[in-house]
């Protein structure tokens, strides 16, 4: 610890003290105004965790660079109210994004959080066992807001503090904290220091949490599961497929899923995937068709789609990250081929109808495609959306490409 005499904040502790007010302020208009908008839920998530950050920040610049001395004049009862408003206030900003965060790792819905659309935060993995645990979820709750309730009293009193002893005192209070606005009649602060330390601690806090998802996105499928690629990859397998007689050309092909989620349309593609096409224009009855999907190659362009797909309800591609589909019962028809697709992913397997024209010259052949799946079929997003209040129970599947007759 630190100490001087100066009667003035440095503009750092003045920058997080108003920073993290205008933060909680908005926060709670945030909390009361944010009921079935998903846009709002992340942002109050991602703000939460913003505060959580620069109080942790706040905390190690408070003990390296220690504030101003209460005023001289004021009442001992009164330097101890300022001293437990502060405490309250202090812990709250740790506390309330904590019960935030544990309310989202607890969760049945298990939405994901992505930092203001860009950065993926993981659960508390401590907490996993209470996943679902309505009793734990109703008490986490039940502090969550009333705290908010309690934040709001504590902010009160330190507003009416500061505005009786600025209007009561010779030398006031808010002088020290309002930048500029009294710099000629109030000494500078005293020399600042810790700077690396205090914002330096709270960036690396960030960083390790944040690389969880990162490193979790990178690891193995779990291997006490059962064998996901073997079981998934037997569905294409068997029977006996007969040689591919086509040779995919994939920077010219794309499978991409679309569908309607909050009243808005999405649609993404997977990366990586492969096919086995063997395909005769002259006995389409005898052609065969197999695809292999890596599901985590899922991408849509919005980072909170992409997480939620790689998430246990949706593709589980932790566990699972292979899907296949094997293209069956070709037939010819008025504008081109049907077909009867049969996806499994996870441990489900539905068949759907799959539409097609192919445009064959020379050996070249140019392929557009459509089918629809259901995901309830499908059992994908069942826990935190089994009416399609927010995504679409259709999804539908478009196939484009070229392939060269081999």
């Amino acid at each position: 610890m630190f100490k001087h005499s100066s009667s003035r904040y440095t503009a750092v502790a003045i920058a997080l003290h108003w920073a993290i007010a205008a933060l909680i302020i908005f926060m709670i208009w945030l909390g009361w105004n944010m009921d079935e908008n998903e846009t709002r839920y992340q942002l109050h998530k991602s703000i939460g965790i913003t505060i959580l950050l620069l109080t942790v920040a706040r905390v190690l610049w408070r003990m390296l660079n220690p504030p101003p001395a209460l005023l001289a004049e004021m009442k001992p009862l009164e330097k101890i109210a300022s001293h437990y408003v502060h405490l309250g206030l202090y812990a709250l900003m740790i506390l309330m994004p904590l019960f935030g965060w544990i309310l989202v790792s607890i969760s049945k819905f298990q939405v994901p959080t992505v930092l203001f659309g860009a950065v993926s935060w993981p659960n508390l993995p401590f907490l996993s066992g209470l996943r679902g645990n309505e009793l734990a979820h109703v008490i986490i709750e039940t502090l969550h807001s009333k705290g908010a309730w309690v934040i709001i009293a504590l902010l009160a009193l330190h507003v009416a503090g500061a505005l009786k002893h600025e209007f009561s005192s010779e030398e006031g209070v808010l002088k020290r904290m309002i930048p500029g606005l009294f710099g000629k009649t109030q000494p500078p602060a005293a020399p600042a220091r810790g700077f690396f330390i205090a914002f330096g601690g709270a960036a690396l806090l960030f960083a390790l949490i944040a690389a969880g998802p990162v490193l979790a996105q990178s690891s193995t499928p779990d291997k006490a599961a059962p064998p996901p690629l073997e079981q998934e990859t037997a569905v294409a397998t068997s029977e006996t497929a007969p040689e591919p007689n086509w040779t995919v050309d994939y920077s010219k092909s794309e499978i991409r899923f679309s569908g309607m989620h909050d009243g808005n349309t999405f649609s993404g593609t997977f990366k990586d995937w492969t096919a086995d096409v063997a395909f005769f224009p002259d006995a389409v009855e005898t052609s065969d068709v197999r695809v292999k999907i890596q599901t985590g190659t899922a991408t849509t362009g919005k980072k909170l789609y992409n997480d939620s797909l790689r998430a246990p309800e949706w593709f589980d591609v932790s566990h699972h990250p292979v899907a296949t589909v094997r293209l069956t019962d070709f037939a010819k028809a008025e504008t081109g081929y049907t077909a009867t697709a049969s996806m499994r992913l996870k441990n489900d397997t539905v068949t759907t109808p799959l539409t097609f024209t192919l445009d064959i010259k020379g050996d070249v052949a140019t392929l557009n495609g459509e089918a629809r799946f259901d995901r309830k079929a499908l059992k994908i997003g069942q826990i935190s959306d089994p009416n399609a209040e927010w995504v679409s129970d259709d999804v539908t599947v478009t196939v484009t490409g070229e392939a060269t007759r081999k």
